[in-house]
């Protein structure tokens, strides 16, 4: 359990069927806005994928300019396109490291990560009115500049961008009139053959 000043989060871990679930509970305000991730960053090899929905919503931030060059409008905060790959920017695959960092948030809140024989299912249950998706922060050694190496999240979030002061009215979690909400994270891994 964590306490705020504005708000105390309950976090409670167990084991359904052999899957990992986490179930969160944000008490505060009614009308209190927030953004939640649960950062998983995943140590990934060159062959690894992240399965999506195909034609899932997904937002590219600014990080990815540089690969799309004059397609990217100038001071643009993001672009929309879909999974998987928005502007011809394969996410799905990580491959070698290759000098770049991409950050994006897919519509969609079940994602399956597939590195050779190993599996990762991440799933979030939120209630219905509440904008939930997927992080990805992919970088093959584009971050940061003076000292780069890769890092990749897969992060189930409640929520639709990065920052909360750059959200719009449907782009965060909003505490309902009873003062709490209430969301699970269920986490299963696998070993394929």
């Amino acid at each position: 359990m964590v306490s705020c000043d504005n708000f105390d989060l309950v976090r409670t871990i167990s084991n359904e069927a052999g899957a990992i679930v986490a179930t969160y509970r944000l008490s505060a305000d009614p009308g209190f806005r927030f953004l939640w991730a649960g950062h998983a960053l995943l140590d990934l090899g060159e062959k690894a994928r992240l399965i999506a929905p195909y034609g899932t919503p997904v937002r590219i931030f600014p990080e990815a300019a540089p690969l799309l060059g004059p397609a990217w409008p100038d001071g643009a905060p993001y672009l929309d396109g879909y999974w998987p790959a928005p502007f011809g920017l394969e996410l799905d695959r990580f491959g070698p490291d290759d000098g770049t960092a991409v950050g994006a948030v897919l519509g969609c809140g079940a994602v399956r990560v597939e590195d050779q024989t190993d599996a990762l299912d991440l799933r979030l249950e939120a209630p219905p009115d509440v904008p939930i998706g997927t992080a990805l922060w992919r970088n093959l050694g584009g971050f940061p500049e003076k000292a780069p190496y890769r890092s990749v999240g897969v992060e189930p979030m409640l929520g639709a961008v990065f920052n909360l002061a750059e959200a719009g009215p449907d782009e965060a979690a909003v505490i309902p009139s009873s003062g709490e909400l209430t969301w699970r994270l269920v986490v299963a891994a696998e070993r394929m053959r």
